[in-house]
């Protein structure tokens, strides 16, 4: 079950930022974080903090109910 919801965040991430048109790289340098950290979190490989999230939601200029919600 929790691996499922982070298969959900990550996907409503990583579609949220392509929209956006923005890097990995890009997402990552302007939350402080690593490329990596943000494909981990995309991939369901890391299970990020909320402040993570908020700060994801932030940059991508969507309402962090938007990364949690299931299709």
């Amino acid at each position: 079950m929790v691996k499922e919801r982070l298969k959900t965040l990550g996907l409503n991430i990583k579609i949220a930022r392509l929209k956006k048109e923005i890097s990995q790289e890009e997402l990552a340098d302007r939350i402080n974080t690593s490329r990596t950290t943000i494909s981990m979190i995309e991939t369901a490989r890391q299970n990020p903090t909320i402040l993570k999230v908020i700060d994801i939601a932030k940059t991508l200029g969507v309402d962090i109910n938007e990364l949690t919600k299931t299709v």
